[in-house]
């Protein structure tokens, strides 16, 4: 009897080192485990290109801050600019840096902000200005949007870069005031006159959205000149280029509008390569240089704007030539780049 009672006291005392042997197993096989590699979701790229309606678009400038640093006051920006457009769709960004932050910043935030709202991605351009008229600053963006319904009926006008004079007079050849004009990018090359300039393109363009900067560090004296947009109050019947082709006039119609092209180096080979990619980028949207209906240039140097200047019409067509501004420029992303190119087209 006593020997029974023995063997099982026994066994049972096996069975309850057995359980809690296996139980600290357990816990220290959790514990020793290695934690879960998390992969972050790679942001995407804005695209090269984007397609827009002109009878839908609209055009917003964000407040100028100078609270924080360029990536603070990009965020802020783009904050200010969904909200200002109220649930519509933006399609381009263009970003006028100023100082020494990180250029490159612009597109990475832009691709994170708008993937963290699940929306797609807009085309971007971003340039180095000379300066922002206000201390602190170091970014000022401007967006284009496409509205839920047609906001110009009757379609756009594009105006290259004139003075505010050359801009009313070609708008008054056209039969459209001043308020017509949507936004209005106007180029300084000293914010010593800054005052005087905004009062005096508020005066001509009083609803236009307004963007006013400093081309390139060292001031010169060089007068105020304004890139536009209108909308127009009479339709056209197709695409009609005015004023010497300073201005292009375009009716509801699909638009192509492409992002910054950087060319590297200086030499003709490396601008006409620039000129190819674009090409490749308009290709990829059904649309070539026979439909690019206004440009912007953006060259860091009087003699690259001569080349430009040179070799752009072998690509864009010589019986209809676009509207097409350049802009002498502080930098651009690439430390290596002589100039950026953007274009819109019509598509067929």
């Amino acid at each position: 009897m006593w020997f029974r009672l023995l063997a099982v006291l026994g066994l049972a005392l096996a069975l309850s080192i057995g359980v809690s042997a296996a139980q600290k197993k357990k816990k220290k096989s959790k514990k020793d485990e290695e934690p879960i590699t998390q992969t972050l979701a790679v942001v995407q790229d804005p695209p090269a290109a984007v397609t827009a309606e002109s009878a839908r678009l609209s055009f917003r400038v964000a407040p100028l801050s100078g609270k924080g640093l360029l990536t603070q006051q990009i965020r802020d920006g783009l904050k200010a600019l969904v909200s200002a457009h109220r649930g519509d769709t933006i399609i381009k960004i263009r970003a006028f840096v100023a100082g020494t932050g990180d250029m490159r910043r612009v597109r990475e935030i832009v691709s994170e902000t708008f993937a963290e709202r699940r929306v797609s991605l807009p085309a971007v351009t971003t340039i180095q200005a000379g300066a922002l008229p206000l201390e602190g600053a170091q970014v000022v963006l401007e967006s284009i949007a496409m509205e839920k319904k047609a906001v110009n009926p009757h379609g756009i006008a594009i105006l290259q870069s004139m003075t505010v004079e050359q801009v009313q007079a070609a708008l008054t050849s056209i039969g459209l005031p001043g308020m017509r004009v949507l936004r209005a990018t106007c180029y300084l090359q000293s914010l010593e006159g800054y005052a005087e300039a905004r009062a005096t393109v508020r005066a001509a363009f009083p609803s236009a959205a307004i963007n006013i900067l400093q081309m390139q560090r060292l001031p010169s004296r060089a007068p105020l000149n304004c890139e536009v947009v209108a909308a127009l109050a009479e339709t056209p019947a197709g695409v009609e280029f005015k004023d010497g082709s300073r201005m292009v006039l375009i009716p509801p119609a699909k638009l192509v509008i492409t992002s910054t092209q950087l060319a590297f180096h200086d030499q003709d080979k490396d601008i006409r390569l620039a000129f190819e990619r674009l090409g490749k980028t308009l290709d990829g949207m059904h649309v070539g240089f026979p439909d690019v209906v206004a440009a912007n240039v953006y060259p860091l140097a009087q003699d690259v704007a001569a080349k430009v200047r040179g070799v752009q019409v072998e690509f864009f067509a010589k019986q209809r030539p676009p509207v097409v501004s350049s802009f002498l420029m502080e930098g651009l992303p690439s430390l290596d780049s002589s100039f950026g190119l953007e274009a819109v087209a019509v598509a067929k």
